[in-house]
Order: C-alpha cells, then structure tokens, then sequence
C-alpha cells in the first residue's frame, strides 16, 4: 500500500503538517500551479495537483479545518466539481499515468464509497465487521491531538480508526431493506462471516472465469490498425477531448483489432462525450468494409445522432442511414434493400432495427446505447446478434446485472469521468407542488432568455397540465410532445424547441435519452415519486449542458404521503447532484432495487453478511488465487 496524505472535509488538519507531507512526497512548491506535482499556498488556500488526478484541487483550510476540496480548471480556476474527500499519492511513483488510478486509490478497493459515508450510515471494518458509523473525533493520543473515525459496534462498543487505516473501512452496501445485524467488537460471528463469503467468492470466482474462457475461446474479426482517415477524422473533432475519453478510445480499438469478440461497456455521465467514441469506433469498423448498427431507445434521439454522425463524416464516402418510425414504409423498404446489399455501412435506429425483416450483408460492430430502455424480448435479439461481432454499450447509469459484471471482470468497462470544462452541477430542489414556486421557476429562467422542460408522464390528463403551466405563465410560448402524438407532428413540435420557438416543452420522457439542447436548464418532473432513479437521473441530464447553472425541481403532491423507498430515491437524487455522480446512482439503485438474479440467493446472502465492497475484495482475491494456480 502506498503512502498518501488523506484529507476530508470537515476534518480538522494542522496546515504546517500537510506541507511537510507534500514536501516529502516531491511535491514542488510555486507560485502557480502548472503541471501534476506543484502545489501553491495562499493564506488557508492550497491548491496541489495530484499526480493521479485530471485537474488540481483547491482545499480552503481556513480556521483549521478542510471547509471544502474542489477540482478546479488549470486556466481559468473555475470549480469543475466538488469532493468530500482526496487521497494525494507521493509525486515520484505515478507521474508517467493516470492508468493505474483504480488500482490504488482508496485503499485498493473495487468500489469507492467511502467518500459517500455519512454519520449513521452502517459501515464494514475489515478486521471487525458490520457497525454504525458516527462521524469523526478529535482525541488526544501520545500529546498530540489526531482525528478518529468512529464505528460503534453491538453493545456501544466503539472503534477508533486512524487515517493510515482508513482503507480498512467502507460504506455497508447490501441488496435488502432490512438493516444489517451489528458485530460485537470482540465476538466470532465476524470471522465465521467472512469465512462463509470468501467460500461462496471462491465458487463464484469460478463461474466467472469460466464465462470470461468462453469470450477468450470466442472468434471474431480483427480490424486493422488505424488508417490515414481514422487520424483525421479524430483530429477534426472540434472540442479537446477528456483524457478518459482518449482512453476509452484507446481501449475500444484495442478490443476491435483483437481476436476475440468486444463486449465492453462505456460508463459515463451524460454530455461527457460517449457519442464521439462510438462514432470513432464506427467508423473504424467501416475502414475494413464492416457495417454498423447503432441502436437507440428514442426516435428523437436516433435523429440527433444520426444528424451528429452526418455532419461528423460528410467528407468521407460513407453512407449513414436513420431506421425509425419517422421513416415511411418506402423509404424503410429503400434502407433495408440497400442494407441487405451492403450500401449501407451505418444504420441509426430504434427497436425497428431488431425486426426480423433487417438483414446485414456483413455487420462487424453492434452499438447500444443506453440498454436498461429495452425491453425482455429486444434484449433476446441482442443477444442473438451479438455471435462473433463487437458490442459497445454506452450508459450514464448502468442496470444492475451489467454494473456488477463490469465489475467483477465478466465484462471489460471503460469510464468516462471527466467532465468538459463548460459543463457545471445541477441544482436540485424537491418541492411540493406549488403555483407560485412553479411560476417563479419558470419565468426566472424564460428571463435569462432560457428554455423550459415540464415533464409530465401521463398522456391523458399532459393537455390539462399544460394549459395550467400556460395560464401560469401567459407570456411563455407553450407546446405539447409526447409519444403518442403522429410522428411528423411530433418531430415539428422537437424542431420548434430545439430552434428555440417553444420556451417550454410539456413533455413525457420522450426526452429522457438523448436530447441536447444547450439552451434549455431547467426541468420541473411533476410527480416525481412515481420514476425510478435511473429514469430521474436520464431526465436531470437533459439540462446543464450549457455554461449556465441549471436547476431540476422534483415535484410531489404531499411530502407526508411519501414512503420510506420513495423517499430514499428523492434524496438520492439531491444528494449526487455533482458532475459524475452516474456511476454512484447506478450504485444506489443496484441498493434500492435489488439485486435480483445476479448472484443468486446463496451469493446474496453472503453479501448481506459482509457488505458487497468487501464481497467483491474477496472474490477478486480468489480470482487472481486461480488465475494463478494456488
């Protein structure tokens, strides 16, 4: 385990003490900070650049204390986003990458959710188990005055835990409502616990290598390296690109000129460029003559991406096609011939794409974007499609059985977190429903000459609810879109607001894929108790897509007669409101749902015992105990 110096938010810290530690890790003091290894002090401002982060960090450390730690851009230092908490590695161990990040920070672990603990939340001790964690405490041990994290056990016991041993820690995480049973501090059951996982861990260590033999013994075709018009077609991106977008890049072609068959899954946040590294991987499948289907869950988003691919590769001889319901049957007639015949060599499209009467001539590359949207007998098709050909899929908020795989090896991933420069948090409030507060919302935002989402999912009574938005606010310019409107309608209606003719759209979650509208930042999602997380999530990332702060207001009827559940989700949703926050929200709806058939009743059990973070140490360590013959 490397040495780092840990720093937390609200954590009382000695100033003098934390730049002896950068000076020992080589850290170089400057006057500005420039490249990975500087750090700079003004007053209570330190502002270091870790050598495993994208962008340095600003801590206020004034009055003694971490009041906050925020990644800032290098040039114009406006705040990209916050954290609770950073771990700074020595200077002289990781300058040359970034890419072994995940295999050291926070202590190792697969899954960092310490950063996500707060006081009351049960928590997971490696050497003594399941307690309550209670925040931190100042005590002074040896004349000298340290912060302890508290865990109180069965009985009151309580444990203290130093900085240096807080990798040992970690947020309960389990797959049932019910709470878990606390551990003595000295008792056994602990022990027998971890004895009963790590046996089932072993067991289901096996399975996995299993299925990841059957991809490695799985033939599929190898691409060719990157041709003369791959480079320029990425040179002619028109934004600078994420570093974790180079890698995802870089880790998509990789997949595509190997042998075996690509199953990888592209985890990032909406707006955070996912699009741009399908498009790279597409069109290098059509420099070796290979066809493309991308499919999409929305009619509306397989028009932006197919306009998005079009104007991306128009000086290129490559024929892109759109298969939705906004095509009439000749023109599907015209795409599927020439499909068949291999004129086309990318299809965008709906579940229309999963037909029976859609045949490929030679497709070499299956994109799906956003797959939770499809339904039990689409993802039967998919499966049927996916022999011998490269898969990609794309998620800001991954379904259970795919994030748990991904993580536990049975599926390669690559995450995007870094977020473009302009892109900024989304404020979000949950409200009772309230004229006034609605109107306000509305009206300050149609001020900045900014648009409107009112999200109402329910066809019937969407006429009523707009003309009450339209007699809240007369001077708006209003209109309706919902899925079962006649398409051309429809798309006349998407055009208006994308032009900027509508000031606010009374919508269903039509727009809850793929929409981007840079103007539009603010949402109101009536009844907001009746989405699931994921679906609040998707809807949220439709807005701050601009550089402007957006606000989502999560509305309900009666704050009284929410359940517990319900609850949960509309503070989950408050609570990762932060750039990046896909990957904890598809972390928290894997909680709140379920797990399901993922593992199985035994393995579920087992994680119930232990928590799932340590579950998944102890089955990566009996994963790599097979893969190398103990």
């Amino acid at each position: 385990m490397f040495d780092s110096l840990k720093l937390y938010v609200n954590e009382t810290v000695d100033l003098d003490e934390i730049t002896v530690a950068l000076d020992k890790y080589d850290y170089s003091r400057s006057r500005k900070v420039s490249v990975c290894g500087d750090y700079s002090l003004v007053g209570e401002n330190l502002i270091v650049f870790p050598v495993t982060f994208e962008y340095p960090v600003r801590i206020d450390l004034s009055s003694g204390k971490v009041r906050s730690i925020k990644s800032i851009d290098l040039v114009s230092f406006k705040t990209i986003t916050s954290h609770k908490g950073v771990i700074i590695l020595p200077a002289g161990i990781l300058r040359k990458t970034r890419l072994n990040k995940a295999k050291i920070d926070m202590g190792e672990q697969p899954i960092d959710s310490f950063v996500d603990i707060e006081p009351g939340d049960f928590a997971v001790h490696i050497d003594y188990g399941i307690g309550k964690y209670l925040g931190m405490q100042r005590m002074r041990r040896e004349g000298r005055a340290k912060d302890y994290f508290v865990v109180e056990y069965k009985g009151g016991d309580k444990l203290y835990i130093e900085n240096k041993d807080l990798h040992k820690l970690q947020r309960y995480i389990s797959f049932h409502r019910s709470p878990p049973r606390l551990n003595m501090l000295r008792g056994k059951r602990w022990g027998q616990s971890k004895k009963k996982a790590a046996k089932g861990a072993a067991r289901t260590a096996r399975d996995l290598l299993n299925l990841q033999a059957k991809r490695e013994s799985a033939k599929g075709f190898v691409f060719s390296r990157d041709t003369d018009w791959q480079k320029k077609i990425e040179e002619d991106f028109p934004y600078k690109e994420t570093p974790d977008q180079l890698t995802a890049t870089i880790d998509v072609k990789k997949d595509m000129e190997d042998p075996r068959p690509m199953d990888r899954l592209l985890c990032g946040d909406v707006g955070y460029g996912k699009t741009e590294v399908a498009l790279r991987g597409a069109f290098k499948a059509v420099m070796d003559d290979k066809q493309v289907a991308f499919l999409v869950p929305t009619t509306i988003l397989a028009e932006q991406h197919a306009e998005t691919f079009s104007e991306r590769l128009k000086n290129f001889p490559v024929k892109i096609e759109m298969l939705n319901r906004f095509r009439t049957k000749l023109e599907q007639d015209c795409i599927l011939k020439e499909l068949a015949e291999g004129k086309v060599d990318i299809v965008i499209g709906t579940h229309r794409l999963l037909s029976d009467d859609v045949k490929f001539k030679d497709m070499g590359l299956l994109i799906v974007d956003e797959e939770q949207r499809f339904g039990v007998k689409h993802k039967d098709k998919m499966k049927r499609m996916r022999v011998n050909v490269d898969i990609l899929t794309l998620t800001a908020t991954p379904i259970p059985r795919t994030l748990y795989l991904s993580l536990m090896g049975g599926k390669d991933i690559s995450m995007i977190e870094t977020p473009p420069l302009e892109r900024m948090p989304v404020q979000t409030e949950i409200i009772e429903y309230n004229k006034k507060r609605i109107k306000e919302a509305i009206t300050r935002e149609l001020a900045r000459k900014g648009q409107v989402y009112y999200v109402h999912n329910r066809v019937n009574s969407i006429d009523k609810v707009a003309s009450e938005v339209s007699r809240m606010v007369p001077e708006a310019r209003l209109m309706v879109g919902h899925g079962q409107m006649s398409s051309r309608t429809l798309e006349k209606t998407m055009i208006k607001f994308i032009h900027g003719e509508v000031d606010v759209l009374v919508c269903t979650t039509i727009i809850e894929s793929g929409i981007d509208i840079p103007n539009a930042n603010t949402m109101i999602i009536n009844d907001a108790d009746r989405f699931g997380l994921a679906d609040l999530y998707q809807l949220r990332g439709r807005i701050g897509r601009f550089d402007r702060k957006a606000h989502a207001f999560l509305v309900v009827k009666d704050f009284s007669t929410l359940t517990h559940e319900v609850q949960a989700r509309l503070v989950a949703m408050k609570k990762y409101q932060e750039l990046g926050s896909g990957f904890k929200i598809a972390m928290r709806d894997l909680e709140m749902r379920g797990a399901g058939n993922i593992l199985g009743l035994e393995q579920s059990g087992f994680i119930d015992q232990i928590g799932f973070d340590l579950y998944c140490r102890l089955l990566k360590e009996e994963i790599s105990s097979i893969e190398a013959g103990n």
